[in-house]
């Protein structure tokens, strides 16, 4: 019951996340642009047309985005589009590939920082929430209910270096085979995470994730693991703030994509009392704005005002 429960919360969100493109992070592997965007950074607003490339409205990074236009002075007027993250990446290839200028909402572990010359934008009233941290939770009586698997979602921990690797490899192939590719290929950290721990014959896990390319990294190597100890598993790709409802209600049993501190900040206040906080499985996420090295600029400070 509560399997089912679980997919017809979903099944909305799940049609609009198709009808908009939401869940599919697109992106081609490209020869990195080189030199300098044509004019000064003057005139860099008009070039813009004064906006910002961001993602999905339901994202803890467009939240974050939207508060930093609020908080520095020399944006009051800019716009931040929102589309999906896929439009983003799209925006983000053409303007490298014609060497333009382009500002979007970015954040690593991601490919686009292996794929394209990048860098953040100096965020001096700290407005996305510096260094990020992934958090492991679990829905209260999982621990009692599933000892074993509770113990390797407890362990679970890698570097962003690991997570870039998914991400990368699942441009080519699926994230599901890039999964199962790094966890054969690192059966020692796995074997960490899994000592002494029984296998079981098919009990069923609700895995519920965010649809963006860290989580489906995330999700799939977890899913991979959890399976071969015996597990069937149910990952879920939905929205932040339906993620932890998920969570909080029962629904769900385990998620490994909350952003903390600050990304998803406001889901987590409000359900942090009806989950179990596991702490993080990777350190060193950062969100931000992000434009390629060519353009002059360093800082948030450093986009003209409009005139």
């Amino acid at each position: 019951m509560r399997k089912l429960k679980l997919l017809k919360t979903m099944l909305g969100l799940s049609v609009a996340l198709l009808l908009t493109g939401c869940g599919s992070e697109a992106g081609s592997k490209n020869v990195q642009g080189s030199g300098n965007a044509e004019g000064d950074p003057a005139n860099l607003g008009e070039q813009l047309n004064y906006t910002i490339t961001g993602i999905e409205p339901g994202a803890g990074t467009t939240e974050l985005a939207r508060n930093t236009l609020e908080e520095y002075e020399n944006l009051k007027g800019w716009e931040l589009i929102e589309s999906s993250t896929a439009g983003m990446l799209s925006s983000l290839d053409k303007a490298i590939n014609n060497e333009e200028p382009i500002i979007i909402t970015g954040w690593t572990p991601h490919w686009m920082f292996v794929n394209y010359d990048l860098k953040y934008l100096e965020d001096p009233k700290g407005t996305f929430g510096g260094i990020e941290n992934i958090n492991t939770i679990v829905r209260k009586g999982f621990e009692e209910d599933m000892p074993d698997a509770y113990k390797i979602v407890d362990r679970f921990y890698w570097e962003p270096k690991d997570m870039e690797e998914v991400m990368f490899a699942a441009q080519d192939i699926s994230f599901e085979e890039a999964a199962k590719n790094w966890v054969e290929k690192n059966q020692d950290k796995v074997a960490e995470w899994t000592e002494g721990t029984e296998k079981v014959d098919g009990k069923e896990i609700e895995l519920v994730s965010t649809p963006w390319d860290t989580e489906r990294a995330s999700g799939n190597v977890m899913k991979t693991i959890l399976e071969q100890q015996g597990y069937k598993v149910t990952l879920t790709p939905v929205d932040p703030v339906i993620m932890f409802q998920a969570i909080a209600s029962g629904e769900g049993d385990v998620s490994v994509a909350p952003w903390l501190p600050a990304t998803h900040a406001s889901f987590y206040e409000q359900y942090k009392d009806d989950i179990i906080d596991l702490g993080e499985n990777l350190i060193g996420a950062k969100i931000g704005m992000v434009v390629p090295k060519y353009m002059d600029i360093d800082s948030i400070e450093d986009i003209p005002p409009i005139e």
